[in-house]
């Protein structure tokens, strides 16, 4: 849960805070800190998303019934942000590492947003992956008549 918490707040952070300074300063900044901070972020967010992976399969592996289902859902959330990641925003970023070594095509507004709008999407579906992990075990909780546990229970 870790993992997919660490993924989605992340992502989250990333579609609140960097994509609205990618837009607040000029091409040239916001393309020499996208590669920089792409360049950086690859490891981390690759692995991030590998562990958030393999843990929320094996629950759904170690689980049955609507906890099995929930975990599954998670892991395919999971495995759409990967999947996202891989082949929407990794190549634009490949893209943009061009520009700064070429010069920006004409239609570089249009791809920046396409990478901002794969951007929420796999902001969304991480997040959604980790809300699903919450209600797990708010749902175990629940059932073990743990404190604070069930709808409106604080955890």
């Amino acid at each position: 849960m870790l993992s997919t918490g660490l993924l989605a707040g992340t992502f989250c952070y990333g579609a609140v805070n960097v994509v609205q300074a990618f837009r607040a300063v000029p091409l040239d900044v916001r393309l020499t800190f996208h590669a920089a901070l792409m360049r950086m972020n690859g490891p981390v967010m690759q692995s991030a998303m590998a562990v958030a992976v393999l843990s929320t399969l094996v629950l759904a592996i170690l689980l049955r019934s609507t906890p099995r289902r929930l975990a599954g859902t998670a892991s395919a959330l999971v495995v759409t942000t990967f999947l996202v990641t891989r082949f929407g925003n990794v190549p634009i970023n490949g893209q943009i590492k061009m520009w700064l070594a070429t010069s920006v095509p004409a239609d570089h507004a249009e791809i920046l947003r396409r990478w901002e709008l794969l951007n929420y999407v796999r902001t969304g579906t991480a997040l959604a992956a980790f809300v699903l992990l919450l209600a797990l075990v708010d749902r175990a909780l629940a059932r073990r008549g743990g404190a604070g546990a069930g709808a409106g229970g604080a955890a």
